[in-house]
């Protein structure tokens, strides 16, 4: 394990290495040309943020019937949809972690819907556990998340495991490793770190060493 953890952060060394030296190797020229690319790409993407902001995004709200669900889902491209009920405790788990995840993700709309008000649609879109959530992109339903086996089948999941399941159906945009669990990644960057540290202290062993007469 060891071995394979040393081999891992030998090779992030070297993207590292390379990534520098290709930059060292701009001119000034390319290097004003790579500015004005990110000056334009921020100016669009704060332009974006303000579109977003304007349709709803940025909070997390309660949408009244079947009708407004349609009309959310026409204007932004991703959407996140509680199905709740009231007299349901673990609906209220849910509204907990995303009206955080609202804030942070604001390229997405997050909503809430009861299914109460909305008796064609869940039958149409077969929702049978509450609470479930649905993921919506262009207009498409990509993904479920049907009560919490899927966040580890307890009450006390992490809002970052919640993040991590909705990003698995691309309506988020994410960061992380999608294949495993954030609590599991952060382990294994904690072994990569232990690891680097014991490289290193091998290293500064050897350089001490004297072999003079």
């Amino acid at each position: 394990m060891e071995q394979v953890l040393a081999k891992v952060a030998q090779n992030m060394e070297k993207q590292l290495d390379s990534e520098i030296e290709r930059l060292d190797a701009l001119d000034n020229g390319d290097l004003e040309a790579i500015r004005q690319q990110r000056i334009a790409e921020m100016k669009q993407r704060a332009k974006q943020k303000q579109e977003w902001l304007a349709n709803g995004h940025g909070e997390y709200t309660e949408i009244d019937n079947e009708k407004e669900f349609f009309t959310v889902c026409n204007k932004s491209e991703n959407v996140v949809c509680h199905f709740y009920r009231n007299d349901t405790t673990r609906c209220r788990i849910v509204d907990m972690h995303l009206k955080i995840l609202a804030k942070k993700h604001v390229e997405t709309r997050f909503v809430k819907l009861d299914v109460e008000r909305a008796p064609f649609l869940t039958g149409r879109l077969k929702i049978r556990v509450i609470p479930t959530i649905g993921l919506v992109k262009t207009n498409k339903t990509k993904d479920f998340i049907v009560g919490f086996t899927d966040l580890g089948n307890r009450d006390d999941f992490s809002t970052d495991m919640l993040e991590w399941r909705i990003a698995k159906a691309d309506v988020i945009e994410y960061s992380g490793d999608l294949l495993i669990p954030p609590a599991e990644a952060k382990k294994q960057r904690a072994l990569q770190i232990q690891s680097k540290k014991t490289i290193k202290g091998r290293a500064d062993s050897d350089s001490d060493l004297d072999f003079s007469d």
